[in-house]
């Protein structure tokens, strides 16, 4: 049984340009690959050396992007050569098995969420009625959660707090990342979609990677993980005893987080070298 590890993606693995957080001579910054594209001008990026790390990471575990993009924001991201066999979207509301959505699966978590929570469209109507100029977009991610794009410089400073206490009382969370702020119901977790993957597969050891609070199951449930110097977890102070924290932030933290995952990997007892 080969470890699963499950990484988060956006300020994680891959990085806008803004998000890269290199500083320094021009001459000495790193070589850095292009893994997506949107709307035709490159988006995302991760250094070429956490790029080979992240194919032999694949080809030694059951390696599963874990994401709360939607399936289609996913498919603009172009890691390895051949897609990885299961992917996790949605904060955990869909998984892909080579690339297609598992009903039965979303269907489980529609089920869970109705039981839990308030319904999607008070929250969205609650977004419509708090808003104001720093609110750039809304919008409505699967059917299963809302988010708004917001002008951070200009967020009223207890909106955020404010959103989150009116959202824990219908049963829902807030996590505000980059420009987003999202709200999610509390059950939509990636954790449960890892859990998953691990009975479908006949995982025995969960490694993690992440850096926001909608992160913060999936870390604590892993037998070992990391999360970067940057980030809500780390605005918060947010840890773990079996958490490790990476020294650089930005892009560099990106390239440290493959290389910390490739190595505890091998050290698990599911893999080749911890077999030995």
């Amino acid at each position: 049984m080969t470890p699963v590890v499950c990484s988060d993606l956006d300020r994680t693995l891959i990085y806008s340009a803004a998000a890269m957080g290199l500083a320094g001579p021009d001459e000495t910054m790193p070589r850095v690959l292009c893994v997506e594209f949107y709307q035709g001008a490159p988006l995302s990026y991760l250094t070429e050396t956490a790029a080979r790390g992240l194919a032999d990471l694949a080809a030694a575990t059951t390696f599963v992007p874990t994401t709360t993009r939607t399936p289609e924001q996913y498919a603009r991201v172009h890691l390895l050569e051949k897609p990885p066999a299961y992917a996790i979207c949605a904060n955990g509301g869909h998984i892909l098995v080579d690339g297609v959505d598992d009903p039965d699966w979303a269907a489980v978590v529609r089920s869970r969420n109705a039981g839990s929570a308030a319904p999607l469209a008070e929250i969205r109507e609650h977004l419509a009625r708090i808003g104001g100029d720093f609110v750039l977009k809304r919008r409505v991610a699967s059917d299963l959660f809302a988010y708004a794009v917001v002008e951070r410089a200009a967020l009223p400073p207890a909106w955020v707090e404010d959103l989150t206490g009116w959202c824990a009382e219908r049963g829902w969370r807030t996590s505000l990342q980059g420009r987003k702020v999202y709200c999610l119901p509390e059950a939509l977790t990636k954790a449960a979609a890892a859990a998953e993957v691990m009975t479908r597969v006949g995982g025995a050891t969960l490694l993690a990677a992440g850096d926001s609070l909608l992160d913060t199951e999936l870390l604590a449930a892993a037998d070992a993980a990391i999360r970067p110097a940057h980030g809500e977890l780390h605005d918060t102070g947010w840890t773990a005893p079996h958490v490790a924290v990476t020294g650089a932030s930005g892009v560099a933290a990106g390239e440290e987080i493959v290389a910390w995952l490739l190595t505890r990997s091998s050290e698990s007892p599911g893999s080749a070298a911890g077999r030995r």
